[in-house]
């Protein structure tokens, strides 16, 4: 793209960003193939989490996210996690989680319990009305799951986002705290 047509059309910008710049002082914007690839990508991040969610609230009666909190409490061994390591495993901030927290709270989907001790550590810990509701959940997730992405895709699409999905949460998380690893076994977790 020549600088004239850079200017012209700033592929790959947000609002208010600041550009790459490339060794000449110019944005590095994004070529024909790496614009398809954005656009591509933007079309799963807006409407793929929002075709989840329009799911779960009708079938589930929760948002997708508070399916995540669930979920992700029912694969701990005592059905328990400091709101913090909760918050990277649900890839949330403690503002938008302790919102959603409070909400599953008054449902009797969830308990908090201060951590003793210095500091204001609180655990969330997943209640047996919680579990029901999650593992009740599961089956329906996991059928939109597989026919919004899985069931799409052939092998080596499955490896290549794979691929794709650990690249990209590293460059995010570049020089933050390592996330929680994610497990493969959800299914023998939500199984009673």
């Amino acid at each position: 793209m020549t600088p004239t047509a850079a200017a012209e059309e700033p592929h790959g910008t947000a609002a208010g960003a600041e550009p790459l710049v490339g060794s000449d002082d110019e944005p590095r914007w994004l070529n024909g193939d790496e614009l398809a690839a954005w656009l591509a990508n933007s079309a799963i991040m807006i409407s793929l989490p929002a075709a989840l969610d329009a799911r779960m609230q009708r079938e589930s009666r929760m948002t997708f996210f508070e399916y995540m909190v669930l979920s992700v409490l029912s694969e701990e061994p005592d059905r328990t996690m400091q709101m913090s390591s909760l918050a990277v495993r649900t890839s949330a901030s403690l503002s938008r989680l302790s919102h959603v927290v409070g909400r599953l709270e008054k449902r009797g989907l969830l308990a908090r319990s201060r951590i003793p001790g210095a500091g204001r550590r609180t655990n969330t810990t997943l209640t047996q009305a919680g579990y029901d509701v999650v593992v009740a959940a599961a089956p329906g997730h996991v059928a939109a799951v597989r026919e919004y992405l899985i069931d799409s895709l052939d092998p080596r699409d499955l490896m290549a986002l794979t691929r794709i999905g650990a690249a990209v949460d590293a460059a995010i998380n570049k020089g933050r705290t390592a996330p929680a690893p994610v497990t493969t076994a959800h299914t023998d977790v939500l199984e009673p």
